[in-house]
């Protein structure tokens, strides 16, 4: 990944956004990270992946839930309490 400071972001912000179509761009300001310029596409991938971990994620609960004998009944039951 291409790093570059804040003030070059600023300076040559056309180029900043030409190199970001080909991969992630790390931008740091007094030498700490603060940023990632990316692709729209890059974006939309991570947005897209984190999603579907999600609902693995829901599913895998769902499924140890069930497992334990955990259902609609007894989660209302237990809400109520």
């Amino acid at each position: 990944m291409q790093t570059i400071t804040a003030t070059q972001a600023r300076q040559e912000f056309a180029q900043l956004m030409d190199a970001a179509r080909l991969q992630p761009v790390m931008i740091q300001r007094q030498n700490r990270d603060v940023a990632v310029v990316m692709s729209v596409e890059e974006y939309q991938r991570l947005a897209h992946l984190n999603v579907e971990r999600f609902q693995q994620f829901c599913e895998q609960i769902g499924a140890r839930a069930e497992a334990a004998g955990l259902n609609e009944t007894r989660l209302q039951a237990l809400l109520r309490d």
